[in-house]
């Protein structure tokens, strides 16, 4: 088994951002709005933070009640969307069930939205045209590109459908210049392994542990695993271990290259969300 470790691929991109930086005539700024204070997502945003306080951005924090209006957050969001210091808008997802996450996303300006997810830059994905990518499905390009791995004519299995992940990854997989063969499952496929085991790259963010093993993979092939799911574990202090959604342990006799977690996808994504962040201001300053 080969262990496609990220974190290095995420420091070779935050040295090239600070390397960028020093072209600037001001430094980036991130704005990050958590509604939803469940655990998860504070842990995501302390690490965009310290991602971002290490590379000299300017950062805010905007923490706001969860019983905050919907219409009080699209506030900020115009006020962000005013506001020339501020390059990247990010609000932390999910929000809280009584606020429309479609409305928010729609609101954040399309030249702000360093996440990708607005109509507009999920539109010029799908067509080809420069947009911001969304950040994980950038950093599984990130990571293919790194360790050399080919994709022309290659055939390629995205296990999940999401507007985050495997929507976006698909289309660039499909991009000229990538050339994939691509095919996307979901929880109707009715054999995931007619597709798996022909697939000379699996990308897994089903979000659900253990939807693939070894059985479900030929040699040689390329697993890249998305998921990031918590397990109970009472041997740890935090009572819980994080998992993907690859059953990583029985590939380890295998002739496979394969991402970890921890380590592994989770940290590209935080360092695309600065790449994105330190683009934004390129282009905001006519650079």
């Amino acid at each position: 088994m080969r262990r496609l470790g990220c974190k290095e691929v995420a420091d070779a991109v935050m040295a090239d951002i600070q390397k960028g930086c020093s072209g600037l005539r001001r430094m980036p700024g991130l704005a990050v709005i958590l509604v939803s204070h469940d655990a998860a997502s504070e842990t995501y945003v302390r690490k965009k933070e310290e991602s971002a306080i290490a590379l000299g951005f300017e950062h805010r924090q905007y923490t706001l009640p969860e019983t905050s209006s919907e219409e009080e957050l699209l506030s900020l969001i115009d006020t962000l969307n005013c506001d020339d210091a501020i390059d990247g808008i990010l609000v932390q997802l999910p929000l809280p069930g009584h606020i429309n996450e479609k409305r928010v996303i729609e609101r954040i300006s399309a030249d702000k939205d360093v996440d990708g997810f607005s109509p507009v830059n999920a539109g010029r994905l799908m067509i080809g045209e420069d947009s911001f990518v969304p950040c994980t499905p950038k950093g599984v390009m990130h990571i293919l590109s790194y360790y050399g791995i080919e994709t022309a004519g290659k055939n390629v299995t995205v296990i999940g459908r999401s507007n985050i992940v495997g929507k976006p990854m698909a289309a660039l997989l499909m991009q000229r210049g990538v050339d994939a063969t691509v095919t996307v499952c979901n929880t109707k496929t009715k054999d995931l392994k007619e597709h798996t085991l022909i697939s000379d790259i699996i990308i897994v963010a089903a979000g659900a542990p253990g939807t693939i093993d070894q059985s479900y993979v030929k040699d040689g092939a390329v697993v890249i695993d998305v998921g990031v799911n918590r397990i109970p574990d009472s041997t740890k202090k935090k009572g819980f271990r994080l998992v993907g959604d690859v059953d990583y342990q029985s590939f380890e006799n295998r002739d496979v290259s394969i991402t970890p977690v921890p380590g592994g996808v989770g940290v590209m994504t935080v360092a695309m969300l600065m790449e994105n962040t330190f683009i934004s201001a390129r282009r905001r300053q006519g650079l």
